[in-house]
């Protein structure tokens, strides 16, 4: 357990809170968000390849949110019973995950697995710009006005085909850039208005109500005649509930109320990079030469965004 005072003071933590347990607590979450996320975008890949992406990621959301519904069950949770609380999960699901995630998997029918994950960075970037507008917001240091630019010069490059432009692989891109905002306005939104409901309890209740709208988008546009039980497709499947669903994004759900965006916004530019690593290792999957160039300016301009300002504690987005 050495390592966890050097993770700590790296991102930060100590300012936040100086119970142990709860620094180990985060340091872990991270460790998961870092690791099953950066995975997913290989494993979406492989699963979009056999399987209609609407039904695919609803089945996988809906099926995700029934196990996370009944282990909070299990664990004592409860739905709140506000309104407010209703019209909270309604609005976050339909960003963060029917918009964002089913996007991503819609993308990746084109899209190689390390691109998309590169694009999706642009969520850090998106969540540093939000954060500054209504009441709450907060203003922006020369450094990361300075990252929001790189950041969105490096994504341009990205948008450059290795290869000759196909129309399907740029709304794919631009499909994907969307669902990073839409990423970014679900996690600013749900960062504000602070739910009465236990953080598993919203998790599942969020998944499920995706994965129920995203299953019946599929359904209405003729998706069901091309499911198959493929193994390779199903094990997929498999990977992204119990892994990239349950146990990631719920330990995103449970940083968000419990860090700051500096420190939340570490997993982009870690995420990708286990997505690039594991694309090219797995899948044979390059990028070209401005590709490569779009992805270390993307990055460095993540990075500036999202690390913490030297000898200033992060700035949490106020809430209500």
């Amino acid at each position: 357990m050495r390592w966890l005072p050097h993770c700590v003071r790296l991102l930060d933590l100590h300012h936040v809170n100086t119970d142990p347990l709860w620094r180990a607590k985060v340091v872990a979450a991270l460790a998961i968000v870092y690791l099953m996320w950066g995975s997913t975008y290989l494993v979406i890949r492989i699963g979009v390849a056999e399987l209609p992406p609407g039904l695919f990621a609803g089945s996988r959301l809906a099926i995700a949110g029934l196990l996370l519904i009944a282990y909070a069950r299990w664990r004592g949770q409860a739905i709140g019973q506000a309104i407010s609380d209703w019209r909270i999960l309604l609005v976050t699901a339909v960003l963060m995950l029917v918009l964002a995630n089913g996007l991503v998997v819609w993308g990746e029918q084109w899209l190689p697995s390390n691109q998309a994950a590169l694009l999706v960075t642009t969520a850090a970037l998106w969540i540093a710009g939000l954060g500054t507008l209504g009441p709450q917001g907060h203003a922006l240091a020369p450094r990361i006005l300075i990252g929001l630019t790189l950041g969105f010069v490096g994504a341009a490059l990205l948008l450059v085909p290795a290869g000759p432009m196909l129309l399907e692989q740029f709304a794919a891109q631009l499909a994907i850039l969307f669902a990073a905002l839409a990423w970014a306005s679900g996690s600013i939104y749900m960062k504000r208005v602070r739910p009465a409901t236990p953080p598993l309890m919203f998790a599942g209740c969020q998944s499920f109500i995706a994965g129920a709208i995203l299953c019946l988008m599929g359904v209405v546009a003729g998706e069901a005649p091309r499911w198959v039980w493929n193994p390779a497709a199903l094990s997929a499947l498999a990977y992204l509930i119990v892994f990239g669903s349950c146990f990631a994004f719920a330990a995103y759900i449970w940083l968000v109320h419990e860090v700051s965006p500096a420190v939340l916004g570490t997993y982009a530019y870690v995420n990708p990079l286990v997505a690039v690593v594991l694309g090219w290792w797995l899948l044979d999957e390059a990028l070209g030469d401005l590709q490569v160039a779009g992805m270390v300016i993307t990055l460095a301009g993540v990075l500036l965004v999202t690390l913490p300002q030297a000898r200033r504690a992060p700035v949490d987005v106020p809430h209500t």
